[in-house]
């Protein structure tokens, strides 16, 4: 299973449990049989890093909503002398995750 899988379905979850928040979208869709289904959005959840990559910072005294288990990518490291990289890995870790409305967007400083 992907990473966005991983955390869609633990957004559905999150918000099921009432942990998170609908976006006031509905998606729709059709399952094997032909029924429709339509369920909510739920807000979006991201780790500290991640958050703070996209210009955001999580509040001060927020707990992460949920902590999943996700996979990691690590580049190998370059040999200095051959200028050749690693073999590079892929494993599984566990990682915190903070919605959206935990956080807030960063002032920027002109």
């Amino acid at each position: 299973m992907t990473n966005a899988m991983i955390i869609l379905l633990a957004q559905q979850e999150l918000l099921k449990e009432g942990k998170i928040h609908p976006t006031g979208r509905i998606f729709k869709t059709t399952d094997a049989d032909g029924n429709e289904i339509s369920y909510p959005e739920a807000e979006p959840i991201h780790t500290y890093a991640y958050w703070k990559s996209l210009g955001y910072q999580v509040q001060k005294g927020q707990k992460a909503v949920t902590q999943l288990v996700i996979w990691k990518h690590v580049n190998g490291k370059v040999d200095e002398e051959s200028g050749e990289e690693g073999e590079s890995k892929m494993f599984m870790k566990t990682a915190s995750f903070f919605a959206e409305h935990q956080v807030k967007e960063i002032e920027k400083v002109s």
